[in-house]
């Protein structure tokens, strides 16, 4: 990342993207940067890194012994700030614990940003199958929650998530050439909801479906997800996708969305 580069448009503000860039290079691999180490994960000078990370910690928002710099709580503002605007966070959680009971697995809510899904709400229930918590990150293509939000998104972000193809290739089973995941859109739209099937992680199924706003495109996705060795692809579909369209359904209901009538 070039410190010189040219914004998109003359009304942005380079040091608000510089500050925005820094504070997104930390996460659970990189906790504490130096100056030194901020400036190369941003590309950034050392003198642009270091006045914004000590602006950081001017207003609150990091950390520093002298030396290394870390993010402090009130970071968490700006994270349940975009969770509070949600219109779904506080109604989906009941849905959401009442599903993740009936099925005894772990369930979650996510949104997608770009090619990724982020988790909003996540209820587990077993240990052990997948570190994952509210803010955690995953490829959209080879995950249920991604592909049920992609195969109800209005069509231009379809077109534009197709037109990045092919997908990186995560284990045998993911999904990698746009023509194979468009014709596996179609499937999701027709049923309803979308599988994954040791897709990004060997030994982990999961079925999701869309929460639908009222002009019936995908604002959020719910999967329920469980061991491949203990739970069947046949279990998989039968019990557990029914359940979890049934309850996007009531969280969709909540935002306006009404499913047409069948004849």
């Amino acid at each position: 990342m070039s410190e010189e580069r040219e914004t998109a448009s003359p009304h942005v503000i380079t040091s608000v993207v510089k500050s925005l860039t820094l504070l997104q290079v930390f996460s659970d691999d990189i906790p504490r940067v130096t100056v030194s180490r901020a400036a190369e994960l941003t590309g950034m000078t050392r003198p642009s890194a270091r006045r914004i990370l000590l602006t950081f910690v001017d207003q609150g928002f990091m950390y520093t012994d002298g030396r290394e710099y870390w993010l402090s709580p009130k970071v968490m503002r700006l994270g349940f700030g975009y969770l509070s605007t949600l219109p779904f966070w506080e109604t989906a959680q009941p849905h959401l614990r009442e599903l993740a009971t009936a099925l005894q697995e772990s369930c979650s809510l996510a949104t997608l940003d770009g090619d990724e899904v982020v988790y909003v709400i996540r209820v587990p229930v077993r240990e052990g199958l997948l570190a994952l918590n509210v803010g955690s990150r995953l490829p959209a293509h080879a995950t249920s929650l991604g592909k049920a939000l992609l195969a109800t998104s209005r069509p231009e972000t379809v077109e534009r998530f197709l037109a990045s193809g092919p997908f990186p290739a995560l284990t045998e089973n993911t999904i990698t050439e746009a023509t194979e995941m468009e014709a596996e859109f179609a499937r999701i739209r027709r049923r309803g909801y979308a599988t994954a099937n040791g897709e990004r992680e060997l030994g982990v199924r999961s079925a999701a479906a869309p929460v639908l706003g009222a002009d019936g495109y995908s604002v959020a996705a719910i999967n329920v997800t469980a061991n491949s060795v203990r739970v069947s692809q046949q279990t998989l579909v039968e019990k557990y996708a029914p359940a979890v369209v049934r309850t996007a359904g009531a969280i969709s209901a909540t935002l306006g969305y009404r499913a047409d009538p069948t004849p």
